[in-house]
């Protein structure tokens, strides 16, 4: 995991996410983790283009977004979304490479943290959405 960043609160273990991976396996696995975790997952998007338009249309309180996107990368996608305003959902980006592979953009990036995908657990990511 990656240190926790500044941007949307989450206190409630049952909040909604929309999960963004270009393997539709790898959506069913996390979408799998996080509701035998408590999460709500909303919806499941491919690429970058379906990710913003479904965080617009679905509005999740959590994104969990692959950086390996086929069209625009999840760092782009999280920026997009921050911009998008005060409803703007948290992000957690996540890859199956490590965090030290992306260590300069991670350190400027506007997502919450990241979470190596051999990692993630629903406990991981309620870690990265705790209140400072």
């Amino acid at each position: 995991m990656h240190e926790h960043r500044a941007g949307a609160t989450m206190t409630d273990v049952g909040c909604t996410v929309l999960v963004v991976d270009d393997h539709a396996e790898f959506r069913s696995v996390a979408r799998a983790l996080l509701e035998s975790d408590g999460f709500t997952v909303v919806g499941e998007a491919a690429d970058g283009t379906e990710a913003i338009a479904s965080a617009q249309r679905l509005r999740p309180r959590l994104v969990l977004l692959d950086i390996a996107l086929p069209d625009i990368d999840g760092f782009a996608v999280a920026d997009r979304l921050a911009e998008s305003g005060l409803d703007a959902p948290a992000v957690v980006l996540v890859s199956s490479r490590a965090a030290s592979a992306y260590r300069r953009r991670l350190a400027t990036t506007t997502a919450r943290g990241f979470i190596s995908k051999t990692d993630l657990t629903g406990a991981a990511v309620r870690l990265l959405l705790r209140p400072d």
